[in-house]
């Protein structure tokens, strides 16, 4: 890996770090805005690789990047297991916004990076995305098992805990998440 430096970014020379790191990427076009993206996925869920603010003079590359991944709840997730994320951990942000969970990344190639920086932020991504998973399927079995009480009093609404869906997360006994 060359380690020139970088001061923009195409959309293929961004699907290129990201093949080198191992991903499988495929290019899609939002259908409402008309602007072309990257579509990746990790740990069995799918992220969007978008195009941020266009170099200037080029709009065919850009400075910088967002990487999201966008889950959908099924039932209600209390604000505190969101906040309780976003306390303990750093570069990226989890926002809940009913029905949909996102967590979100953005890196800056402002002042210029190294192909390594990018591949760091790349492998930051894919750790958080991995605890992601981990965290949620911890705190939907302690809401699961807060609720259980409710279940016993007959209150079956209460009991319910949310699920999240996530692709072909599914594990028996737990909250199902799948996307």
């Amino acid at each position: 890996m060359s380690d020139t430096t970088l001061t923009k970014l195409s959309l293929e020379g961004l699907r290129d770090l990201f093949q080198l790191a191992g991903y499988r990427v495929e290019s899609l076009t939002d259908p409402v805005a008309n602007i072309p993206y990257l579509r990746s996925a990790t740990n069995g869920l799918a992220f969007d690789i978008r195009p941020g603010n266009p170099a200037p003079g080029d709009e065919q590359s850009f400075v910088d990047v967002a990487l999201i991944a966008v889950l959908q709840v099924q039932g209600e997730l209390p604000l505190d297991v969101v906040n309780r994320w976003n306390a303990s951990r750093r570069f990226a942000r989890l926002q809940l916004s009913p029905p949909f969970l996102a967590l979100s990344l953005d890196f800056s190639l402002a002042g210029g990076v190294t192909q390594t920086y990018v591949r760091a932020q790349i492998e930051i991504w894919d750790h958080l995305m991995q605890q992601l998973v981990s965290f949620l399927r911890e705190e939907l079995a302690v809401l699961a098992k807060a609720r259980a009480p409710a279940a016993q009093t007959g209150n079956a609404a209460a009991a319910q805990p949310p699920t999240t869906s996530t692709q072909r997360i599914v594990e028996p006994d737990a909250p199902r998440a799948v996307q």
